[in-house]
This record gives C-alpha cells, sequence and structure tokens, in this order.
C-alpha cells in the first residue's frame, strides 16, 4: 500500500464535513458508572469488549513511534465525585495536529520507563500537571493515527486540587468537557471523508461550552473534539458500555 506524504494531504475545515449520522439510539453511560469507586472497578475487573476505532488510514510516510495520551479525568463537584475530562487546543504551528483539541500526550521517549511514564511526562510538560496528583487506573487499546503514531490512551482519575501551568510553545489553551457528556452517544455524530482515494470514517463531539455571565450567545465557545480524541473516547465509552 502506498502512503501519502504527509505534506500533501489537502487542507480541510472539519466542522464542514457533512454529518451521516448522529449514535442518539445508543445508551449514555450512567453517573453511577463514572463515579471514582466505578471506574477504578471497571479497570480492575474489565469486561469482555471490542474496541469500535483502532486505526486510521496512514497518510504519511513516516516511521511508527510509540505514544502515549493521558485520559485525566478531574474530580470535580462538591463531594468529588463528578469526573471532568481534561483537555488541550494545540498551538497552532506544531507539527502535527496543530491547533486541534487533543489529550496532553506524545511520543515515548528513552527516558520514559514505560508508556504510563511517557504520558504522565507528557502531561507534566504540556500543562503542568504533577504525577502527585495524578491515580492511574489503566490503559485502552492502542489506537494508529494516519500521522503513524501507535498511542497508548492511558486513563487516570486527578485531584481537584492540581495547578495547571500550560506551555505555551505547545498548548493553546486548557479546557475541561463533563465525562458525562461525552459518554452519551447523543453527542457522537460520524463523519466521512475522501483523501487521495482513501476514504476515512470519523467521530466529532462538540462540546458548547457554558456561557459565561454577561456573555452573549455570539461569544460562547465550541469545543470541537474530532478525529483520533473522539477515536479514543468512543473507544472508552465501548468499554464503560460493555
Amino acid at each position: 500500500m502506498s502512503h501519502t506524504p504527509l505534506s500533501k494531504l489537502p487542507l480541510f475545515d472539519p466542522r464542514q464535513v457533512p454529518v451521516v449520522g448522529v449514535d442518539g439510539h445508543l445508551p449514555a453511560i450512567s453517573p453511577a458508572q463514572l463515579t471514582p469507586q466505578a471506574l477504578q472497578s471497571r479497570f480492575d475487573t474489565p469486561p469482555i469488549w471490542t474496541p469500535e476505532v483502532l486505526r486510521e488510514p496512514i497518510f504519511t510516510e513516516r516511521k511508527p513511534q510509540q505514544a502515549a495520551v493521558l485520559i485525566a479525568l478531574v474530580m470535580r463537584g462538591p463531594d468529588r465525585q463528578t469526573p471532568h475530562l481534561l483537555l488541550t487546543q494545540r498551538a497552532a504551528h506544531m507539527n502535527t495536529h496543530s491547533g486541534q483539541v487533543a489529550f496532553p500526550g506524545g511520543k515515548l521517549d528513552p527516558q520514559d520507563a514505560n508508556l504510563q511514564a511517557a504520558a504522565l511526562r507528557e502531561a507534566h510538560e504540556e500543562v503542568g500537571l504533577h504525577s502527585r496528583h495524578v491515580q492511574v487506573l489503566g490503559e485502552l487499546p492502542v489506537y494508529l493515527t494516519g500521522t503513524a503514531y501507535h498511542v497508548t490512551p492511558v486513563v487516570a482519575l486527578v485531584s481537584a486540587d492540581m495547578v495547571l501551568a500550560p506551555n505555551a510553545d505547545e498548548v493553546a489553551d486548557v479546557f475541561e468537557v463533563p465525562l458525562a457528556f461525552l459518554m452519551n452517544p447523543a453527542h457522537h455524530r460520524r463523519h466521512p471523508f475522501e483523501a487521495n482515494g482513501v476514504m476515512r470514517h470519523w467521530f466529532s463531539m462538540p462540546y458548547p461550552e457554558p456561557q459565561l455571565a454577561g456573555q452573549d450567545e455570539a461569544q460562547g465557545v465550541e469545543r470541537f473534539i474530532w478525529g483520533a480524541t473522539a477515536g479514543m473516547l468512543r473507544n472508552f465509552y465501548r468499554f464503560l458500555a460493555a
């Protein structure tokens, strides 16, 4: 199979790609399944399940590289039982996936003891998240991106006591999305996209941030979660729904 170099991929706005389906017919994950105890139990005794999205069409001649991302679940609410997913918007000048919504993470470095260590190191470098605030629950299956990264998603609980210090060289913004929103397939949209004769299907999960007091509707922000990030979240949904 010949691969199209990354430099020859057409530029496109993912927001403009048609939606061919929304999965509102699938059940949402209940709040009781999203507590710290329930999440820990699910990883301690995982179900038999099948990931839905494991690879994208390869659009680069780059040598495959191991990488890890941190699915960081910040425990919010008065009782710290409500998980919010920590996400970043990558800086516009990044070589890959620039400007996109992403998990903190990056490639495995020689000094990393394992993929979990890589995810924690990258999260500290990108957003200043210290490992003392992180409790790793486990891993999801490897996801192969179109840019030839073999990505291991590391799922972890994060204390609300954490203080972030985003690295402006890599991260344009940091924000949180309620995990319950992302684990409701009524918010999972399906898209087809053809490039260089290869058809790709991907998910998006646009999140409208609540408006701040005094803002009008035009000032609201939509966080457009799509591609690899949405694909790994879809697998997380399948893991919890099994």
